[in-house]
């Protein structure tokens, strides 16, 4: 099937993604130590996610259990796709913008 191949894909990112979450918490940790990173939660409802949290890792918790839950219906996994897609692209850009801002 088609969409096997994508969902591999779509792991792949998402283990990438964990892997960077793991770095980025470390780091807002040790901004917290030292007084900074005073905020509740790190992306908000508009952005899709229902996760809350002031650390990455939760958030890619929330995408591994959406992916293992990924319909197989060919009806429905285009939309869960593309809501998947886009919060996995947010979660990225975000990792990479603070990696960036850490250096």
């Amino acid at each position: 099937m088609p969409h096997t191949r994508v969902l591999e894909q779509l792991k792949e990112n998402l283990q990438t993604a964990y892997r960077k979450s793991i770095d980025a918490d470390g780091k807002l940790d040790e901004l917290k130590k030292a007084g900074h990173a005073k905020f509740n939660t790190i992306f908000t409802q508009d952005e899709g996610f229902s996760t809350r949290s002031n650390r990455f890792k939760p958030y890619v918790e929330e995408l591994a259990s959406e992916l293992e839950k990924m319909p197989t219906d060919p009806e429905l996994l285009p939309v869960a796709l593309e809501q998947f897609v886009r919060k996995l692209g947010v979660l990225l850009q975000t990792l990479q913008a603070f990696k960036d801002q850490a250096k």
